[in-house]
């Protein structure tokens, strides 16, 4: 291609809107326009970028046995009342009619179709496992579109669904998989980690998240250098730290009553006053003792299918913070959210701040399983301005719901190794899923087995975010002049620039050269434009090309 010819717009000033690298460059080099809040067109340069790393892919899930096959981006709203996920999508999901007034969706992902296609085309066990993939856009109406082509209304990717007919197939698939996602984003020189992750709205249960190690990315992780552990916060498991010695901590020496998981005594209950004492810190303080011995009381409304909705108060540890998203998988709710202070006024008599776990009959309470190994605990006692000390947990409230509910942080303990865990930023790139029976259940996809008994098909999910990857590659390969594209995706690999296009033997080496390099199978841009030498360089340089003759 001669730049003469093409159409390549590049900005010669950062865009406002550009926020971090990836969105500022890609605007600057003329991969993409911004048409509205969150969508994008993308140009040719943007496109080719686009195709080698959706190639890529291709490549290797075809390596895997993957079949493609093109879905359609507006859906039936059938199958997603079927499964639940019309209304648990929310706000999210792009829903419209069309002229018979038949609802239809924009599909942001497309477990409802798939399930469906392979429902009605399989039914023996014959013919399974099969894998089938698509890549294609999605819509997700995203309340806070941000980052460019990071998180935008629209975008492209690639799912693969797994279809088997065991829980041992099922796992031989997810492998196959994860072999793959890892060939996939080394071929496109990202530095990345697969992390244990939460399912979130796709559902199932066991899911990895490939992440893309940026400061700029949205999502946090924790890492062990020694064991290699690597979670999502949302999904980190919590390990208590190892107890300090009786008296260690704070002045808790001033009140061995006040206790620690290693008190032999369990002292009566005893209400005190804590006046102007709303937060753990401030009771801590004005009790003189360490907020290791508090726990708090978090309200949160959790609803769920058929508008059913519960109170519900989650215990943790005074010095932690809840993690809600595993709140919100314990419960299995559509969705939980913060109670009102009303709520909370009506069921304990209290505001915030004084609440607790001591005589709650009205709320369901989930509590932190690392509580019940802390004697003469201190926790709100529904009136306002005081506290109960001495609380037992096993002997004074409700611990028939015990999970692991804390969010976890760097410096926190590995649960696999006891070792300290590191903190890193990320952009998820990719996931893997295990559906199980998740849809086919809901869909009716099933099989005869070899007895001939009908059983539901098991599935799996996995998803690579194409336009996503792209920005992250860029995140992680440039400078502050410009994009340093690795190879394997790189728009073009080589940029031939006459230096001055007046200069008959400058354009005649330039143009034997160009010809010469696309013979050997080189793609490579010929910058025969009519423009200063600086601007031709700065603008090569700009683009990242690998190679610049």
């Amino acid at each position: 291609m001669k730049m003469s010819r093409g159409f390549f717009p590049t900005l010669r000033e950062d865009p406002a809107e550009a926020q971090i690298p990836s969105h500022r460059l890609m605007l600057r080099a003329g991969l993409i326009r911004r048409e509205a809040p969150g969508v994008y067109s993308l140009l040719p340069l943007g496109i080719r970028a686009v195709q080698k790393v959706a190639e890529i892919v291709r490549q290797e899930m075809d390596r895997q046995g993957g079949q493609e096959i093109m879905m359609p981006l507006l859906s039936p709203a059938e199958p997603w009342f079927q499964t639940g996920r019309w209304q648990d999508y929310g706000d999210e999901m792009f829903r419209l009619k069309d002229r018979a007034g038949k609802l239809l969706c924009l599909a942001p992902t497309h477990e409802e179709i798939i399930t469906g296609l392979v429902r009605d085309a399989v039914s023996s066990y014959k013919q399974l496992p099969v894998l089938l993939y698509h890549i294609g856009p999605k819509f997700r109406d995203e309340i806070r579109p941000r980052f460019g082509v990071m998180r935008s209304r629209e975008f492209l990717m690639k799912d693969l669904y797994s279809f088997d007919t065991s829980p041992k197939g099922l796992e031989a698939s997810y492998q196959k998989m994860f072999e793959a996602y890892q060939r996939i984003f080394s071929r496109c020189g990202l530095n990345f980690r697969p992390v244990e992750a939460d399912p979130g709205t796709i559902g199932g249960s066991g899911s990895h998240e490939f992440v893309a190690l940026s400061e700029y990315g949205e999502s946090t992780i924790v890492t062990c250098d020694k064991c290699g552990y690597a979670a999502d916060v949302e999904k980190a498991e919590y390990r208590e730290p190892v107890p300090e010695p009786p008296g260690a901590g704070d002045g808790e020496a001033d009140r061995p009553e006040a206790g620690s998981p290693e008190a032999s005594t369990r002292a009566e209950v005893e209400k005190v006053a804590t006046p102007g004492a709303h937060t753990i810190a401030a009771v801590a303080e004005f009790l003189g003792i360490s907020a290791r011995i508090t726990a708090k009381t978090l309200f949160y409304r959790a609803v769920y299918p058929g508008d059913r909705s519960e109170l519900v108060a989650a215990i943790v540890p005074g010095e932690r913070d809840l993690n809600e998203w595993k709140l919100h998988s314990y419960l299995g709710a559509v969705s939980v959210e913060k109670a009102a202070a009303t709520d909370v006024m009506a069921e304990t008599g209290a505001p915030f701040g004084s609440a607790g776990p001591v005589g709650l009959h009205g709320a369901r309470i989930i509590t932190d399983r690392s509580l019940p190994k802390v004697h003469n605990l201190v926790v709100g006692a529904n009136e306002k301005g005081y506290h109960f000390i001495n609380v037992d947990p096993e002997r004074d409230f409700d611990i028939s719901n015990l999970t692991d509910l804390v969010l976890v942080h760097s410096g926190d303990r590995c649960p696999v190794c006891g070792e300290t865990l590191g903190q890193a930023q990320g952009i998820e790139v990719g996931q893997l899923f295990k559906l199980w029976t998740k849809y086919s259940d809901a869909l009716g996809c099933v099989f005869l087995d070899e007895a001939g008994n009908s059983r539901p098909v098991i599935m799996g999910c996995y998803g690579i975010g194409i336009t996503r990857t792209v920005a992250a590659i860029i995140e992680q390969h440039h400078d502050a002049d410009g994009i340093i594209w690795p190879h394997s995706v790189a728009p073009y690999d080589a940029i031939v620039t006459c230096v001055n296009t007046r200069d008959g033997a400058q354009v005649d080496v330039a143009e034997r050269v160009y010809v010469a390099l696309k013979e050997a199978g080189i793609a490579t841009l010929l910058d025969d434009r009519d423009e200063r030498a600086g601007v031709k360089f700065k603008d090569a340089h700009h683009n990242g090309f690998p190679v610049r003759v």
